[in-house]
Parts: structure tokens; sequence; C-alpha cells
């Protein structure tokens, strides 16, 4: 039987380059059935029953449509005989239309996925288990510690003893704002014996605002955050993609619930009529930045030469990738050829998503990079007037002028993404290959997470609403109180990071080729958890900094390395080296350079004629990492050397190498070395010329503790000696500048040592 689903591939594949829907060359639209149909500049170019007297056919069998020129620019082939056949076969039989068909996924008769295929403990919805009645009170601070409590019991171990006080102080101070604890605030802890000394630093630390700059670092890594477009070759510039990371931080800083987080970052565009608001509030505003979520993959499609189809399914395949490993922790980019390997994911369902974003994201109605960082003003009228995030393309040269003449662009703007409605078919690739279309299909989630009775129904977000909804509907989906895997993702990360490694050790992979649980009862505890306290994720730290298996020493016994050599049990607390963007912030901290400046465009990077790569030689080179600019490739060279996150097109776990070159830039990089001689200018400036003063300050500054006896001992011993070997070296200063040289070696040495970068 012949039906739209015969031809529409056909005219999707050939004709929508100059017949689209941004693109309507003589006001045709070749992507439905109702769109075809309706007249366009030059009258009717279908007679439906006759395909000799049809306009439409004459330009495609005379070599018209496509034209030659649209072969190149836009990479499509001409229309072969038999497309050419089918679309006449259409057309002679009534250009009849088939209904869709009834959507079977997630249900009893779905031949795809089966009950049984939802009996795995990541396809169930997380049920809250009982505390450990085993496990007495009083060795539990908190319901974490009981679950731990009885696996190690297992194993014959307990927890190791409490980590001495300022080494807790230093880690928690890492472990939420990114940056050491101060002197003065190291003193005052070692002084305050109240029973809430410990949680009251806790408060603080999650009330700072730096907890949202370091947090915020790993969120930008699940969505694939650069200041640039393009993959690892390619660096067009996002002149306004910072204002994505600035809504990161501001909503970590003010605990927006995850499950809202979400909501603004999937489908903030359809969360409120932004076109037809009265008035632009900062809510809107903010809900239309935290979109470019989902376009923060690398999109090579600014080039001629990289815009085709393929180019365009790679970044929808990306976004998808995003939210299936970010959110979901399923690998979806797995299903787009073929019916996954591992986990009950046919590849419809990958289909069934990209179907869902198509009214943002749709290869056959392609917005560049230009038209969604800058266009939209022409559709949003209040946005326009009052200057806000949207511009037109041709404002693009407008602002590259400014910046070329060295103006600063004086209108805010923002990079997002929005639904732009009325998007075409999407039909499943064979082989994931665009020009081999097969069954169409309807959008809809992964139906192995669907549970029984469930339906996945998409409505408009408002009444006359001209976006699909579709975004809005699989967000809601995903923040649902029992769905299976959002919690359990979200709490599994936070987990890793500060206690070494996840209760599920493949944080973007929940599926059956991954690791079970290591406790899985505690996973769910916390998950369910998370969601009764409002999906709060400053309740989910306190809960797990303030537990006993935090708060024990990194120390390893014989007892634990015997029974225990994976710290698998956590029976003691891992020791951590410091990610590459906090080895530069307490490097700049630690020399009092530290610049607070929050958000705000990037600090462009220099390449020097020696290859290393720095922050720009600008006054706002000391900013912290985060507001760096990003990118995928020329990463300043201290953080490339530390493993920084490979954007793949995301990163959700980081590697961890110890390579030579790591010490010998630490050593003699000129940056190191300057930020050295800053550190030794500030113990001078704070400690004055006594070096048993300076040494003890010293050691504050760079480890958050006072040097051993024996340290302060030997330190101030070569002090002394340095200072005497500069003063027999010729400086032309009598020897003035002698202790201030030394004090800077020393300091240099003290950045150079493990504990530096290693938090214990």
């Amino acid at each position: 039987m012949i039906d739209q689903h015969s031809v529409i591939p056909v005219f999707l594949r050939h004709c929508t380059a100059c017949h689209g829907g941004n693109l309507k060359e003589a006001g045709l639209d070749l992507r439905t059935v109702s769109a075809i149909l309706r007249a366009g500049k030059q009258g009717s170019n279908v007679v439906v029953g006759y395909p000799d007297q049809s306009p439409l056919i004459r330009r495609i069998r005379d070599g018209k449509c496509p034209p030659n020129k649209r072969l190149v620019e836009a990479g499509v082939k001409p229309v072969s005989s038999p497309e050419i056949e089918r679309i006449e076969a259409w057309i002679a039989a009534g250009c009849p239309e088939s209904g869709p068909k009834a959507d079977v996924a997630g249900s009893p008769e779905d031949p795809l996925v089966r009950e049984k295929d939802r009996d795995f403990w990541a396809f169930r919805p997380p049920s809250r288990p009982s505390l450990p009645a085993t496990v007495p009170k009083e060795e539990a601070r908190n319901p974490i510690d009981a679950f731990l409590l009885r696996r190690l019991r297992e194993k014959g171990l307990g927890f190791s003893p409490e980590a001495p006080k300022q080494a807790l102080l230093r880690r928690l101070a890492f472990d939420l704002t990114g940056l050491p604890p101060t002197p003065e605030e190291v003193e005052s802890f070692l002084a305050d014996d109240s029973p809430s000394a410990y949680e009251t630093r806790v408060d603080r630390y999650l009330a700072s605002p730096r907890y949202g700059e370091r947090w915020g670092r790993y969120w930008l890594d699940v969505a694939g955050y650069s200041d640039t477009e393009g993959r690892r070759e390619q660096h067009l510039p996002r002149p306004f993609a910072y204002r994505y990371r600035d809504y990161v931080i501001r909503a970590l800083n003010a605990d927006k619930p995850y499950d809202r987080f979400l909501l603004e970052q999937i489908a903030g565009d359809e969360l409120a009529d932004y076109r037809g608001a009265a008035e632009i509030t900062q809510e809107i505003e903010d809900n239309l930045v935290a979109t470019a979520f989902l376009r923060m993959g690398p999109d090579p499609t600014w080039a001629n030469i990289t815009g085709f189809v393929p180019d365009r399914l790679e970044i929808i395949s990306d976004a998808i990738e995003v939210l299936g490993s970010g959110v979901m922790g399923l690998t979806m980019k797995c299903a787009r050829c073929h019916d996954h390997k591992f986990d009950p994911l046919p590849q419809r369902d990958f289909f069934r998503l990209a179907d869902l974003l198509k009214g943002a994201l749709d290869e056959y109605n392609w917005l560049k990079p230009d038209l969604r960082s800058f266009g939209g003003a022409a559709n949003v009228g209040p946005l326009k007037e009052r200057s806000l995030p949207f511009v037109r393309v041709e404002e693009r040269k407008a602002w590259q002028a400014e910046v070329a003449a060295g103006k600063k662009p004086q209108e805010p703007r923002i990079a997002a993404l929005w639904d732009q409605g009325d998007p075409s078919p999407t039909y499943i690739y064979r082989r994931g290959d665009p020009d081999q279309p097969g069954a169409p299909v309807i959008g809809g989630v992964p139906a192995v997470l669907m549970q029984p009775g469930e339906k996945f129904e998409v409505a408009p977000p408002w009444p006359g609403a001209g976006t699909t909804g579709r975004r809005l509907a699989l967000a809601r989906w995903l923040v649902r109180p029992n769905h299976p895997l959002t919690a359990r993702v979200m709490v599994n990360r936070v987990w890793k990071i500060h206690m070494g490694q996840g209760l599920a050790r493949s944080p973007g992979n929940f599926g059956r080729a991954a690791t079970p649980p290591s406790h899985p009862e505690l996973l769910d505890w916390l998950a369910t958890e998370f969601v009764r306290e409002g999906w709060s994720l400053k309740a989910l730290h306190r809960r797990i900094v303030t537990s006993r298996a935090y708060r024990q020493t990194s120390e390893i016994s014989a007892l634990s390395l015997q029974r225990d050599p994976d710290n698998e049990c956590l029976s003691r607390m891992p020791l951590r080296r410091l990610e590459a963007e906090a080895i530069w912030d307490i490097s700049v901290w630690v020399a009092g350079r530290l610049d607070d400046k929050r958000y705000g465009p990037p600090v462009a990077v220099v390449t020097h004629q020696s290859g290393v790569i720095t922050p720009g030689k600008t006054g706002a080179r000391w900013r912290r990492s985060v507001y760096g600019e990003q990118r995928r490739r020329d990463i300043p060279t201290v953080l490339e050397l530390f493993d920084p996150a490979q954007l793949n097109p995301n990163c959700l776990e980081r590697s961890e190498s110890i390579v030579a070159p790591q010490a010998l830039h630490l050593m003699n990089d000129e940056v190191q070395q300057e930020l050295a001689e800053h550190f030794a200018s500030r113990v001078l400036s704070e400690a004055g010329r006594q070096p048993d003063r300076q040494v003890e300050r010293a050691y504050l500054l760079a480890f958050a503790r006072p040097p051993s006896q024996a340290e302060a001992r030997r330190s101030i011993a070569w002090l002394d000696r340095a200072a005497q070997l500069s003063v027999a070296a010729p400086t032309g200063d009598g020897g003035a500048s002698a202790p201030l040289s030394a004090l800077t070696l020393f300091c240099h040495a003290l950045m150079n040592a493990a504990e530096f970068i290693y938090v214990d």
C-alpha cells in the first residue's frame, strides 16, 4: 500500500534544502502532506490524481529540482527514477495518507521490549529500604553509616578513626568550595570544641558563593560545556555561551531543586509563553538561558562543508547522548544504528527520543549555530523591545565588528534552544543512514523505563502555544518521583565526587554491561531521600559529609588492606588528587592573587611561542578556572597536564594519570614561578621577617596545617642556608633580596609537594 510515508522521506532527502520550514522557496514546504498540497506562490504544485499535470513532477523530471547549485551547496542528490515513479504513483492514487499507528512501546503488545527486560535493578523504580537493624545507633552518625557498617561487618571491619581536625576541614573546604580553608578558619576550627563545630563549617561552606563555582564545574562536564563550536579542530566562538555557565553556578548556589533544574534545561522555552509575555521576568530569561544545555555539544554546521544532514544528525545524536548518559545513565548513542548490544534499547527508542527533540533540533529544518545563538528576535516582540537575549543573524556581524574595534558589545544576549513548531516527521534510519529511511515513529521515551499502565503523553504547554510541548513532556517524565534512573544517577554522581568512587562504578552507564552497585540499598535510600527532601542537592551534600564514613581518616590499616584492598566497602577515605581546575585555583589562591569576580565573559587563553598555553595576560587572568575560556583543544597547559574533562561530547568521569610532565611543569613553568614569588610576598607581608613565623604561615596556607617540629626545624635551616647562598651570588643589591629569594624558593617547593595537590 502506498501512502505518505512512501514519498515524504524522498522529499526530506532531496527537496527540503529549498522547500523546508525555514527556507520556503516559491512559498513551498515539502515536509508534510498538508504543506505539499497547499498552493505556493506559483499556484498548486500537485494536481491530485494527475501526476502528468503536476508542476512538481515536471520540474523534477526536467532536472530543475533539486537545482544543480544545491547538489553541492546542500549535499543533496538528484531524485532517482524509482523515487520519481513512487511520487507519481502516490499522486495518481489521490495522495493517500495513513493515520498514525498505535504506539505499542511500553505496552504488553510491544514486540521489542518485554516485561522481563524491566526486571533489572536500574530499570525498576527505587524503593526505600528499611535501615539495617543490626547496627547500633551510636555507631552510625546517620543512615549512610548504617548501610556501610553492615557490609563492613560482613568482612570483619569497621570504620577507620576520624581524620585529624585540620585534615577534615581541608577535605571539607575543597569538596564544597574547591579552595582550601584560610589559616584563620583552621585556627578557629581547632579552637572550637562545641558539638556543632563541624556542622557549622558544613553550612558555612554550602552557603558560600564558591560552592556553585565548584559544583557547577561538574555539571558543565555533564553538559559538555564549551565556549567554542566545532570539535577539537575548530574554534568558532560561542560569544554568549558563558551565560549558561553563569546560570548553572547561580542555580546551584540557590539550591534550585534538581527536578526544576532539569525542567529548565530541557524545556525552559516551553515553561512560559515568552513570546506573548507582557514582561520578560528574570525567571523567563533564566529558563531560556538554561536551554543551552542541549546545544553545548560540538556543532560544526556553521561551515558550508560540514552543514549537511549527516553532520546535523551527529549533533542530534550528541544531544541524545548528553541527555541519556548525563541524566539517565544510559548509553543511548549505541542504539542509533542498531538495537543496543547489551540493554533493551531498540533503535526505535533512539529515534523516538530524537522525535521529542525535533521541534528544536530538526535535521530537515536546521538552524545553524548563528541562528540558534542569535536568532529569534523577529518572533519575540517583548524580548526585542528590551534588547534582551535574541538578535537577528545579520546582527552577528555588527557584534563581531564591535569586538574587532575593541568595543564592548552593549546588548546582553543568550545562546538558547527553542521549539520552532511544525517539525518534520521522523523515520528510523537503517544503520543510522538518512539515505535509508525505514518505519515512521512518533515521539516517546525508552520503553524499558515505562511502568505497567503508564502512558507518555505530549500536549501543547498552554492553549494556542506555537510549540510542540514534546521536550516539556520528556522533562516532566524524567523528574517523576518514581523514575527509575534520574535520582539514582545524580546521587551516585555526588557520592562519587565526595567518596572517590560511585556506589555504581560507571556514572554514565547504569546498564547491564556495567558493574552492579556495591551498596544497592544505600543507593536506593539516597535516591528516595533526595526526592523526599525536595531534590535538594545541598541537603544531599550535608548528609554525605556529616557521615562517619566521610569523616574517617585516609590512613590504610593492614587489616583493611587485606580484607578490603580496593576500599569497596569504604573502610577508609580514599586519598584523592585535586582536579586540574582546583590545582590552578589553589596555586592562584595561595599566592594571594585570586580574583573573586564572578560571572561574565570568559577569560581568553593565549598560546605562547614556547607552545605553553595560559590564561590571557589581562587583569582577569587570575580568576577561577571555571571562568576561563573552555575549549575542546588548546587548553591551558596546567589543565591539560592534569587530566581535564574530555568532552566527547560530554564527560561523565575524568581519568587520572601520574606522568613526569606534571611535575616538570609545576617546577619549571614561568607562571608557576611567578605565583611562587607572589606566595612568598604574601607570606612576608602576613608573617613578617622571622623565619619561624614565615614557615608556619606558609604551611598553613599551602597545607592548612602547621608544620611539625621536624618540618619547622628543617625548613628554617634551609631558609637560612638558601639566603646565605643568595647573598654570595652577585645581585647588585648587596644581598638585600636574599631572604625573599630564599622564601620564594621555599614557597615554590611547597607548591610542588604532593600534599599541595592531594586531599586526604
